[in-house]
């Protein structure tokens, strides 16, 4: 593959929900080739459904293997795993459309881990249907890195003017808050400064929230988390010369990086990072996993079951998504 035209694995998320349908949509936009060759992996009958519901004429072909692929617009390729039932339903939970999409992801870690993919690229999830399916992971995040056998990860997520990773994801805010620790904060803080370099910030500037409110008042508020938690892990990272601050209230430290003081801002637990990124461009957002070894770039939104078969999603986010890995990959391959 070349560093002009990566070839970029795209799992169709949950048949049930919207991302069949967004991904017909973003092949009908002939600027996605000029950037990476798009395949996806999912069931093509799925597609060929749901071209009913977005009025598309892209031919729909389905592969068995890579063996000799090359992307084209106008043509659909799918690594076809022929997994789910010809009644399949639209919107709803369903523990078949659950299993499949584990299967669909599972067979694009492979393509990566093999070296056939540049880059994976995943369509939106329902947990709900993953447990159902006999996953009990809670979402993309822990199952890239189960199956890669990654123990240290992370998730960034980017809006226009604004980059966050986050310390916790996927539990409770007392949880999260537990799990916290600095030598966590510390591997967050080391896995930013080699994932901004893959956007081409080779010295990004680094802006660490805090965990209570006011940065604690100076013990006013919380038990101390920041001087136990926080500020070790910066004092450290200071010392092998990265440029890092905190750590900052959070109803400011935003603020700021979108003004332009900071590269990117490390969140504590989900809420806090989600928010901010979510409003600033919901359908723009783009979620990284950072700390896997490949590349693998997410729509940031869910299955919308609710206009699921409508043909109203946006591929907004799944074409920002798209150019995130593309980016990436190219630059990984210089």
């Amino acid at each position: 593959m070349s560093s002009e035209n990566p070839i970029v694995a795209v799992t169709m998320g949950d048949p049930c929900g919207v991302g069949p349908e967004i991904l017909l949509k973003a092949w009908d936009h002939d600027e996605l080739f000029m950037r990476c060759q798009p395949v996806v992996v999912g069931d093509a009958k799925v597609l060929r459904r749901a071209q009913n519901y977005v009025s598309s004429k892209l031919r729909v072909e389905p592969l068995s293997s890579l063996s000799g692929f090359k992307a084209s617009p106008g043509t659909i390729h799918c690594i076809d795993l022929d997994v789910l039932p010809k009644d399949l339903p639209v919107g709803r939970i369903c523990a078949e459309a659950g299993r499949a999409a584990y299967l669909f992801i599972e067979k694009a870690v492979h393509l990566a881990l093999s070296g056939e993919v540049a880059a994976v690229c995943t369509g939106p999830l329902n947990k709900a249907a993953l447990k159902a399916g006999g996953c009990d992971h809670p979402g993309h995040t822990e199952i890239l890195a189960d199956l890669s056998g990654t123990k240290e990860y992370a998730m960034m997520l980017s809006a226009p003017d604004l980059k966050v990773v986050h310390v916790t994801t996927h539990m409770g805010l007392i949880d999260a808050i537990d799990a916290i620790n600095a030598e966590r904060v510390w591997s967050v803080i080391a896995m930013t400064q080699r994932a901004m370099a893959a956007y081409g910030v080779e010295d990004p500037r680094i802006a660490v929230a805090a965990i209570n409110p006011h940065a604690g008042e100076d013990g006013l508020f919380g038990r101390g988390e920041e001087e136990q938690k926080v500020l070790p892990a910066l004092e450290r990272a200071k010392k092998q010369g990265i440029k890092v601050e905190g750590p900052i209230p959070a109803d400011t430290v935003f603020f700021r990086a979108v003004r332009g003081e900071y590269d990117v801002v490390i969140a504590m637990y989900h809420d806090q990072g989600h928010i901010p990124v979510k409003v600033l461009g919901f359908e723009a957002g783009v979620n990284i996993t950072i700390g896997l070894p490949f590349i693998r770039t997410s729509v940031d939104h869910g299955t919308a079951f609710d206009i699921a078969g409508t043909g109203r999603a946006s591929e907004q986010s799944l074409m920002e998504a798209l150019k995130h890995a593309a980016v990436m990959a190219a630059r990984a391959a210089t």
